[in-house]
């Protein structure tokens, strides 16, 4: 600070001096006799014209104000609900959005909840839990979503501003929070933006975002306990996994060796990755089970049309679950159909015994409760005799 103002008053001193200079030539020039003359002539005086105004620098577009940068992007950032917490995505293109992998691990489909409160579903359309990162997509889409535009981090400058959105520990929802990237950085593969953006639990997921409004990182990790220590995975990742590309990116600064275990996943327990094998090998399952259970229903409908004298009572997400409640199929059998009875029986007790088999493997992989209850419930085939 010293040495650049030392230099502006030296700058000013020059520029004084200069113009002290040239006044005093000009009046040396007034005091010269003229030639020829044998007495002393005093020249008049002139008085130095004032200096023509520069032009006005030409006017540019301005940068968009912050304020602008969050109202465009407010509406793309959602809320993650899941059967096991909540985190943040936002949208990248009509119907696709960006969020990490640790946000909708052992998930099927999630739930997003719109900056106005609107519900939507989406499917996991592609995942990677080394550089923890997901793709969502709508499972039914409707009308056209604003989205946000990628940038990359060739771009990005240390010491630049940069703003976040997100759901701070899944309860405020569109929170705006602003600083600058402290620093670009590699962990083990994976290129991330370290920045003093405040983040919580629940920003996971979100977007870091340039002064233009263009995605740079998706907002990952921040340390307990390590105020101002937050990252980001380059977005150049991610736009990388929905191209079907390797994510491993040309250019990287320099490894640090002691930040290898730093990411989600990068660090994952024996438990978890068996937990999300378990919930793999469930999800797989019930898609077996679910079919088999369409076949069961078609054939029951017709097992009461010609089979049964009687009627079901109650109700049950799919019919055949009464074969199993007490009084909830009442009357018998049409006289000579016994067997088609006892043989349906037997195949509805095969495939009840199959599901169980499924949930106890599914509970011994420490599959989540919730985790288990939506996905059979996705399958239909939620039944309380299961366990």
């Amino acid at each position: 600070m010293r040495s650049w103002t030392q230099s502006l008053l030296l700058l000013v001193a020059m520029v004084l001096a200069g113009a002290g200079g040239a006044g005093l030539v000009l009046w040396m020039q007034g005091r010269k006799p003229a030639q020829g003359s044998p007495s002393t002539v005093m020249a008049p005086t002139t008085t130095a014209p004032d200096p023509v105004p520069p032009p006005p620098p030409s006017v540019s577009a301005k940068d968009p104000t912050t304020e602008d940068v969050v109202a465009k992007a407010m509406p793309a950032v959602v809320v993650v609900e899941t059967s096991s917490g909540r985190g943040s995505a936002f949208f990248v293109d009509r119907d696709r959005l960006l969020t990490n992998h640790h946000v909708v691990v052992g998930q099927s489909y999630v739930k997003l909840r719109l900056s106005d409160n609107s519900m939507l579903d989406a499917s996991i359309l592609a995942t990677s839990p080394e550089y923890d990162l997901a793709v969502l997509r709508l499972m039914q889409p409707g009308p056209e979503h604003p989205f946000l535009p990628l940038g990359t981090v060739q771009e990005v400058r240390q010491g630049q501003e940069v703003l976040a959105i997100g759901t701070p520990l899944g309860v405020f929802q569109n929170t705006v929070t602003r600083g600058i990237v402290s620093s670009l950085r590699q962990v083990d593969k994976v290129v991330v933006l370290q920045t003093d953006t405040a983040l919580n639990p629940g920003n996971s997921g979100g977007p870091l975002i340039d002064h233009a409004g263009r995605v740079i990182g998706i907002n990952t990790l921040s340390f307990r306990g390590s105020q101002g220590l937050n990252f980001a995975i380059a977005i150049d990742h991610a736009r990388a996994l929905m191209e079907g590309r390797s994510l491993q990116l040309a250019f990287a600064p320099p490894a640090h060796d002691g930040m290898k275990n730093l990411l989600p996943g990068a660090g994952t327990s024996e438990a978890d990755r068996t937990r999300e094998e378990g919930t793999k090998r469930y999800v797989a399952q019930l898609a077996v089970l679910a079919r088999a259970s369409d076949q069961m229903e078609s054939a029951f409908a017709t097992f009461l049309a010609y089979d049964w004298d009687g009627k079901v009572t109650g109700s049950f997400d799919r019919n055949f679950y009464a074969l199993w409640e007490q009084g909830a199929l009442s009357g018998g059998p049409v006289k000579g159909h016994e067997t088609r009875a006892a043989a349906l029986r037997q195949a509805a007790d095969q495939l009840r015994n199959q599901v169980r088999e499924a949930e106890d493997q599914a509970r011994q992989a420490d599959v989540f409760p919730g985790i288990r209850r939506d996905l059979r419930r996705r399958y239909r085939l939620e039944y309380r005799g299961w366990d």
